[in-house]
């Protein structure tokens, strides 16, 4: 062959390889239970995620790359999520993994990011100490979009406490890190306000008889019962008041939303009340076309999302990387996780208009003024005050016009 033509073909292949190299897709973990007790917060979290891919994927993609789902079950298991997290660095090479709903799995898992030096944003999981695992070291690769723990207790004590006069309280919760952590938050926000709870009472996953916890309760004197668990248990809390004939308001955090506490309790669990980031009400365009697109794709039961707040969590994670990613011009991790704790322009969410979400020293991005509190009501959840919707409505009304006044 001769030499310019060997020259011309390899410069060929080189720029052949170039162009693919450019077209090579994003990897993007996605990790969450998608079977089992916490299945309906996994699974809306992972439908609000895809929704929010092929959103952009259709405007181009991020750094003219498409982006590419990496989706696994961890089935809430924490052994699976460490295995899960050591294929997606190792094997899938993914630059950025979103998810973890429970505290557990992403305490057990995290640590992988970390050491790899890969971002993962948590998007449902709430445990206080997930973003400061790594508080002793020089960078730290966790984020959250969630209202952490310290967040709701204050807010379900001030609902029970403050809002509704209640001074007698039980609190149930479950043995997972996450209802255990939360109950100590409970019990450190009443102490702020000179309560000790007449009843403090475990239960397992998979329990179904909470009769021996709600008599200890009820004969403590509860004038209600703060919750902290993460499964369709919560909902044999309610049908145990009902067996029992004692029925006393059930305050607790945001897992109370989920379609399998609704269901599974039925009657008897209407009236209950959680923080709530997201409420499936169309108050924004926003969340309109967030709403409308969702039930288009995935056409949930009753045309209600089974974990409303998982999903926007979820769909607002993938739109803060996608920032952070653009920002950044680069899937380098601690160019990414620099970006994070920086990103310049506001990105509108569901959940909110992130501005500033993120700094190097606070890498949650939820802060106390955000949630709001939701009723269940009519085998949904809605605004438990008509001030807060009130709130959303306005909202509503100055962005409608502002947009009007910007279209003369």
């Amino acid at each position: 062959m001769p030499r310019f033509v060997k020259t011309l073909s390899t410069v060929a292949l080189v720029a052949a390889a170039a162009f693919a190299g450019a077209a090579e897709p994003i990897k993007i973990g996605v990790a969450g239970p998608f079977t089992g007790g916490s299945s309906s917060m996994g699974v809306s979290m992972r439908d609000g995620v895809r929704l929010a891919a092929e959103e952009i994927n259709k405007a181009g993609g991020v750094l003219g790359r498409q982006l590419v789902l990496v989706e696994r079950d961890d089935e809430a298991k924490n052994e699976r999520g460490v295995q899960i997290a050591q294929e997606m660095i190792n094997k899938d090479r993914v630059v950025a993994t979103v998810g973890y709903i429970n505290t557990g799995v992403a305490l057990a898992s995290q640590r992988f990011y970390q050491d790899a030096k890969i971002p993962v944003i948590n998007n449902v999981a709430t445990g206080s100490v997930i973003t400061h695992q790594f508080d002793d070291q020089s960078e730290n690769y966790i984020f959250r979009n969630s209202a952490h723990d310290r967040i709701q207790a204050p807010m379900i004590v001030e609902e029970a406490v403050a809002r509704r006069g209640f001074r007698k309280l039980a609190i149930l919760a479950d043995s997972t890190n996450y209802g255990q952590l939360g109950r100590e938050d409970l019990e450190k926000a009443l102490a702020l306000k000179g309560l000790k709870p007449v009843a403090v009472e475990k239960f397992n996953i998979k329990d179904v008889d909470m009769t021996a916890q709600l008599l200890k309760a009820k004969e403590a004197g509860a004038e209600a019962v703060l919750t902290y668990g993460i499964g369709p248990e919560l909902a044999q809390i309610a049908n145990g008041m009902t067996k029992l004939g004692w029925k006393v308001p059930m305050i607790g955090s945001w897992t109370l939303s989920m379609a399998n506490y609704i269901d599974n309790a039925g009657p008897g669990g209407e009236g209950a009340r959680m923080p709530q980031t997201f409420i499936q009400e169309p108050t924004t365009p926003k969340r309109q076309s967030f709403i409308v697109n969702y039930l288009r794709s995935f056409k949930p039961k009753n045309s209600r999302i089974d974990s409303p707040v998982s999903a926007a969590q979820g769909y607002d994670s993938i739109y803060l990387l996608a920032a952070a990613l653009k920002q950044a011009n680069s899937t380098e991790g601690p160019k990414v996780r620099a970006a994070l704790e920086d990103l310049k322009a506001p990105v509108e969410g569901v959940v909110t208009t992130y501005t500033k979400p993120f700094s190097k020293t606070d890498h949650d991005a939820i802060t106390a003024n955000m949630p709001v509190m939701g009723e269940v009501k009519g085998q949904r959840v809605v605004y438990a005050y008509e001030a807060d919707f009130k709130r959303a409505a306005e909202v509503r009304l100055k962005n409608v016009s502002a947009k009007a006044e910007a279209t003369k």
